[in-house]
């Protein structure tokens, strides 16, 4: 008698994922919603990134270029870069995908932070690797903690830098420290989404230690501070080996017309994202200071949100705090995936949107 399933059925090891849960969008029987839940920009896009993008809706009829010449030698001229050591994706989860998989095999070890971005761990499960998990020290990531966990059967380190969800940030002496403690075969993957948002010295996104290493990557997205979510585009600086590998099993035409087109014109307009910049910063200066006037602890944040931890106190803990919210119309990120149960993430809006969730956790912090 046949031994055979008698359905098809995935490989072992894909059923384990814990799929991956986006922040809700909808507060059900509220008039008007402040969706501050998914770290988009409250901004919106550059103005030239939305005329390029009507201008590529003339053409849709034609396939993409299949290389992003355009988008890629945008990104060169702005960071001063080699075009060549640029590949772009469908956003930045395509590329660490294409990471996991380019350079695990079933058996393989990566490493992850405790509180860092969900994507990490289905991406390794998902190329058949094992994730190894490191605690992280007052929600910063612990750069002798990663170097530790190193094994023979390590071949990839991912760190978000700024890292999502606390805002935090590893110094770049660490950075470098770590790389320099790894193998010359172990990948260093930096996550940089929310680099341009930082201001601080002790801060570098990648691109000095990929343009000198040949075991660093660094990606980045459009989908923050460009206000390009709904495009889905992010790009990666690496060597030329790297790219050369991801290369081979990308699919050919896996950025769309209007996406390159859109993200060309908002990379090249740098004073529309200088004033988002300082929005930014403004925001989350007011933001901490008044939250925690309130009474509530925050993390602090060099990114565009704040974490925000909530007292173990019956009808005060972070759940409570989100039903009122929403029931208010504003609608923020609950982080309990991420080893956070007892804390909301919140990103920074409008000013409406700001003031207004202040004014309800006012309301909440004080109501018996």
């Amino acid at each position: 008698m046949s031994s055979l399933p008698n359905a098809p059925t995935p490989r072992p090891g894909i059923l384990d994922i814990a799929a991956y849960v986006p922040g809700k969008e909808h507060a059900p029987g509220v008039a008007k919603v402040y969706k501050l839940s998914s770290n988009e920009t409250p901004l919106g896009a550059s103005p030239r990134s939305i005329e390029a993008f009507r201008q590529a809706a003339g053409q849709l009829e034609r396939y993409p270029d299949g290389q992003a010449l355009e988008l890629r030698h945008a990104i060169a001229d702005v960071y001063a870069l080699n075009p060549a050591n640029l590949m772009c994706g469908n956003g930045s989860d395509e590329l660490l995908g294409l990471l996991a998989h380019t350079y695990l095999a079933p058996g393989d070890e990566a490493i992850i932070t405790e509180h860092g971005f969900l994507v990490y761990k289905i991406q390794i499960m998902a190329a058949g690797g094992t994730p190894v998990t490191v605690k992280e020290r007052d929600c910063r990531v612990d750069v002798d903690a990663i170097l530790a966990a190193v094994t023979d059967k390590t071949k990839l380190v991912f760190l978000a830098n700024p890292a999502n969800p606390t805002g935090t940030f590893v110094p770049v002496e660490d950075v470098r420290r770590l790389q320099t403690g790894l193998p010359k075969h172990v990948l260093l993957v930096l996550d940089a989404a929310y680099a341009e948002y930082v201001r601080r010295n002790d801060y570098e996104a990648g691109i000095e230690l990929v343009s000198s290493n040949q075991n660093v990557v660094m990606t980045r997205t459009f989908s923050k501070i460009y206000g390009l979510a709904a495009l889905r585009i992010g790009w990666i600086y690496a060597p030329a080996a790297i790219i050369d590998a991801l290369n081979r099993s990308r699919g050919p035409f896996n950025l769309n017309a209007p996406a390159i087109a859109a993200g060309a014109a908002a990379v090249r307009d740098t004073a529309f994202t200088a004033a988002a910049i300082d929005f930014n910063a403004e925001w989350v200066g007011r933001v901490t200071e008044a939250l925690t006037a309130l009474g509530l602890e925050v993390t602090p944040s060099v990114a565009n949100f704040v974490l925000i931890h909530f007292p173990e106190v019956e009808g005060k803990r972070a759940a409570d705090a989100d039903a009122f919210l929403t029931s208010r119309g504003f609608i923020l990120r609950a982080v309990r995936g991420y080893g956070f149960p007892n804390a909301l993430r919140l990103t920074i809006g409008t000013p409406e949107a700001n003031e207004g969730v202040l004014a309800a956790l006012s309301e909440f912090l004080r109501k018996d």
